[in-house]
């Protein structure tokens, strides 16, 4: 099988046309390939295979194995692998979590991709005794607004809320401290991958909390270990994200390899 490394805002996959050539343990394979000593390394492997409903139906699997409903950061290197393919600068993928539309934006000076994320739906969950914010946009995230970041202890505080009942399916973790009206910074915690430089609907997410309570105003730079992110949002309508995609390598595996297996 075909691969390509690729990266937004250094939150990495590994990208596989899985349309002529399924793969019958994705799951296996991906902790192999996302494996940083032992595989090619990445955050997640990102599947392209057939859809009856859009363009394409894209699957995201964790480096740990489990599917993801949803990926910002990798439908934007799927989004530059397709037009880079010769299939559109408009696409419309399926998701666990809908169907996402992107849009090029820019080929030079860096490659940006422009994303539909649909509606942030963000309601109050209590963490460990406060009243923090809990949003949904097909996948889950808590969001921890704090004066710095450092502020939280972010793996220790996420591992914790794995195991709350509140998210059974567990959940992203985000901790965000606000620069000024137009800019915030991130650190994100992924499910199934653990700390990443950046997380692309966690940057929704932290930007939906922020314009919600007033604290920034859209379009909002989004700054994250990895780089900087872009966030539109009305309040009420779809939010919109804004980024580069980046094109690191490409190589080719022995799908049928045992070291897998």
């Amino acid at each position: 099988m075909r691969l390509t490394k690729m990266h937004g805002a250094r939150n990495d996959f590994v990208v596989g046309d899985a349309r002529a050539q399924p793969l019958s343990d994705a799951s296996s394979f991906a902790r192999w390939i996302c494996d940083r000593r032992a595989g090619i390394g990445a955050d997640g492997l990102i599947l392209l295979e057939p859809s009856t409903v859009a363009d394409v139906r894209m699957r995201i699997i964790n480096a740990d194995g489990s599917e993801a409903e949803m990926c910002g950061n990798g439908v934007r290197c799927a989004a530059r692998w397709l037009e880079e393919a010769g299939e559109g600068e408009r696409v419309t993928f399926e998701t666990r979590a809908g169907l996402v539309r992107t849009e090029l934006r820019a080929r030079e000076p860096e490659y940006l991709v422009r994303v539909a994320m649909g509606r942030p739906r963000v309601v109050p969950v209590i963490v460990n005794g406060n009243t923090e914010a809990y949003v949904d946009l097909g996948n889950p995230h808590v969001v921890l607004v704090r004066d710095d970041l450092g502020a939280i202890e972010l793996e220790a505080t996420a591992r914790t809320l794995q195991k709350d009942p509140q998210f059974p399916s567990g959940t992203n973790v985000h901790v965000v401290a606000v620069r000024n009206a137009g800019a915030v910074s991130v650190r994100n915690w992924e499910r199934g991958v653990g700390l990443t430089q950046a997380c692309g609907t966690g940057a929704v997410a932290a930007a939906a909390v922020a314009i919600g309570r007033g604290l920034s105003v859209s379009p909002l730079e989004v700054i994250v270990p990895g780089g900087r992110l872009t966030v539109e949002w009305d309040g009420e309508g779809e939010a919109y994200l804004t980024g580069p995609a980046v094109r690191v390598f490409d190589t080719q595996v022995n799908v049928g390899d045992a070291a897998f297996r």
